[in-house]
């Protein structure tokens, strides 16, 4: 019986090493891809002064400025911080000029708004994949049957690049309060009212010169 017991035994604890080895190698033993887009947000912050809730002379020839040094965009979020409806409806008329609306509340941001004064803050938000392209290891000889250190890179980083608000890779957008019907159907009615290809013939070429 003992001499049953030891064989089991040591099998057993080679699997439990086997299997030790493995959970540390998961992260490129999976098809999922170990290099994937990472997210950053950096707040850029503008002090204007706003006595009695407007904008100052001239600020809003400074605020347009920063904006423009920023090139703020889509992916960007505009925030107005303090009190002052008439200088938060300036500040959203030069947003708009960019394509950018407020966005209600604001990030926490370093330092006290000063009084008659508001905080236009902008946070922005970029996609990449750190440590691509990778080539740090060689594709072959692969042992361990793990995914080659640049899986992903390529797929991964065209999409951190395209896509046109980084955050949407963060979490999906909610749905608006009114649905629209007709933006659903738009894809349906121009398959439908498009004619096909080829409907009107093919017309015969040739690719032999005539004989003169």
């Amino acid at each position: 019986m003992r001499s049953k017991l030891l064989p089991l035994l040591a099998l057993s604890t080679t699997l439990a090493a086997c299997q030790t080895a493995v959970g540390r190698d998961v992260p490129s033993r999976g098809l999922a891809a170990v290099n994937v887009p990472v997210v950053t947000t950096a707040d850029y912050v503008f002090d204007a002064a706003a006595p009695g809730g407007a904008l100052a002379p001239g600020e809003t020839e400074r605020l347009n400025a920063w904006f423009s040094t920023l090139g703020l965009g889509y992916g960007d979020s505009v925030y107005v911080d303090g009190d002052g409806f008439a200088a938060r409806n300036q500040v959203a008329a030069v947003a708009g000029n960019y394509g950018m609306l407020i966005q209600s509340g604001a990030p926490v941001t370093s330092g006290a708004i000063q009084p008659d004064a508001i905080r236009v803050v902008v946070a922005r938000r970029r996609a990449e994949i750190p440590g691509c392209p990778n080539w740090s290891v060689a594709s072959e000889p692969d042992f361990g049957n793990r995914t080659m250190s640049n899986f992903g890179c390529g797929v991964n980083g065209a999409l951190a690049a395209q896509v046109a608000n980084p955050e949407d890779l963060l979490h999906g957008r909610e749905a608006g309060s009114v649905g629209d019907a007709m933006t659903g159907s738009k894809a349906v009615i121009m398959y439908r009212n498009q004619a096909p290809t080829g409907t009107n013939g093919l017309k015969e070429t040739s690719t032999k010169k005539d004989s003169q």
